[in-house]
């Protein structure tokens, strides 16, 4: 029998804040265990949460983002379940009214839009870490994590494929990016996702029974924990079983899903509204003061370098990948404008090609050294932010080269001595001298030289053979050291060889 896969995903976005959801404990990743704990979130007897005013406007903000509607009223509840790593035995969550509900996003995936309904984003508090390590069979726990905020942003069950589904994991994390109010780590665990997958045969409108992946952290093994789950599931039903609605963990090392528990329900959890936290009300000045601050999100920065840039979709995507990385291009493109008196749509191809190609081929190599070696970055460094090269020296070069004081070879030398001395353009082409050859006097010396040392081809090309003119092209460049001006080149080659 033929199925149908149906997905939804749970997304946990820890929040940028500094202090955790209810108190005022430090959120910072890598410290020592359990050195980032107070009473209130070791969950000692008798002390009393206050909610983070800032994991409110991160809520709202993303929310916002998301196409939801706003809650003007939520609340908080305690959800009971046991975990070592859950101090008070019960979680601090939303149910019934949660702060964000009912939006969308749009993701694109082989080239068709489809919106993904977003059911609920609500507020909770995150758990500690289980840490298996050191003697064998012991466990030890760390809880500088426990109580940080989290924002759980929960779909319809509207993706087909994984590669849907992993499409709109990236759109989620691009935007959240954006917005200032996480950093989208997945490994980490600043974004943790758990897909809810079933199948049923194709043509039916039952959903069938699902089962939850649990915190998977990263876009690779979400897309392989799935594939290899709907080949579980479809040998499960054609050999006429039944799925079991559960919980399973990816072992990426395997190659497969695993049993961690029976999956619960709602009830499982015994909800009810927190006493100690009085219902949280948004005002609509609160939204709309929030509102005013969002960014240009990913999607709108797209259309707009395809129209104000003409770029074709493949470079927009690529520069729209990274915050930072847009503003680079964008940076570049307006500093070559306001020098040029150029246009964003005669500039922006070239500039994204080399934007996208020879800066971001150097960056992928690592951070710079002082002996001219790289290291790769720390997961603290953002490259984009820090590169040698700023979009200011970029454009120096780029411009350089459009008025035909260094050919493209040249160039591509001279970028790459800046990322790794933090010298201008200038400053590179003077000391070196590679300043490009466009004098036509000296230009013939060279062309008359190669020629005499190449009659046989010459002789072909005179003949007919016009591909020989390529290596003409090649042999003088190579005679001038990368220096001669390609256009010029070709001018005078034409002439010469014609006889």
């Amino acid at each position: 029998m033929a199925y149908e896969v149906v997905i939804g995903l749970e997304a946990h976005a820890q929040l940028l804040t500094v202090s955790k959801m209810f108190c005022g404990c430090s959120t910072a990743f890598g410290a020592t265990p359990n050195t980032q704990t107070c009473p209130v979130c070791l969950g000692m007897p008798g002390v009393l949460p206050v909610i983070n005013q800032k994991a409110v406007e991160f809520a709202i903000r993303t929310g916002l983002a998301l196409n939801c509607t706003i809650a003007p009223m939520n609340r908080f509840a305690r959800k009971n379940y046991f975990y070592p790593d859950l101090p008070k035995g019960y979680q601090i969550s939303q149910y019934e009214l949660p702060i964000c509900q009912e939006g969308w996003v749009e993701i694109g995936e082989n080239g068709t839009a489809k919106r993904i309904r977003i059911r609920r984003a609500h507020l909770e508090e995150d758990a500690g870490k289980n840490l298996h390590t050191g003697i064998a069979g012991a466990s030890h726990v760390d809880l500088n994590r426990a109580g940080t905020p989290l924002l759980e942003i929960v779909t319809e069950p509207d993706m087909r494929s994984p590669g849907e589904a992993v499409a709109y994991l990236k759109t989620l994390r691009d935007i959240l990016v954006y917005l200032g109010v996480c950093d989208g780590n997945m490994e980490e665990g600043s974004l943790r996702c758990e897909p809810n997958l079933s199948l049923r045969p194709v043509g039916s409108k039952e959903l069938g029974t699902k089962v939850e992946l649990k915190n998977i952290n990263s876009f690779k093994f979400v897309k392989s924990a799935m594939e290899y789950e709907i080949k579980r599931q479809t040998k499960v039903l054609d050999e006429g079983g039944k799925v079991v609605q559960e919980t399973r963990l990816w072992d990426p090392e395997k190659g497969e899903t695993a049993v961690m528990r029976s999956k619960e329900e709602a009830h499982d959890y015994r909800y009810f509204p927190d006493p100690d936290l009085v219902p949280l009300r948004i005002a609509t000045e609160m939204v709309e003061e929030v509102r005013k601050t969002l960014p240009e999100m990913p999607e709108a920065i797209y259309k707009r370098f395809m129209e104000q840039y003409g770029l074709p979709e493949y470079d927009a995507d690529v520069l729209t990948s990274a915050k930072d990385l847009a503003k680079f291009f964008e940076d570049t493109v307006k500093a070559q404008a306001e020098a040029t008196a150029l246009s964003g749509r005669e500039l922006g191809k070239e500039t994204s090609n080399w934007v996208m190609v020879e800066l971001l081929g150097l960056l992928h190599k690592g951070k710079p050294k002082a002996d001219g070696g790289t290291e790769p970055w720390t997961i603290e460094q953002d490259p984009y932010e820090q590169s040698p090269v700023k979009p200011q020296g970029l454009a120096e070069l780029l411009i350089m080269k459009r008025k035909g004081e260094v050919s493209g070879p040249i160039a591509k030398t001279v970028l790459e001595e800046m990322f790794h001395t933090g010298k201008s353009a200038a400053e590179i082409v003077k000391a070196k001298g590679l300043t490009q050859v466009s004098d036509e006097g000296a230009l013939e010396k060279i062309i008359d030289e190669v020629m005499a040392r190449n009659q046989q081809q010459v002789s072909q090309y005179r003949s007919g053979k016009e591909q020989v003119f390529g290596f003409f092209v090649g042999q003088v460049m190579k005679a001038s050291g990368g220096k001669a001006n390609p256009a010029k080149v070709n001018e005078l080659l034409k002439r010469k060889l014609a006889g």
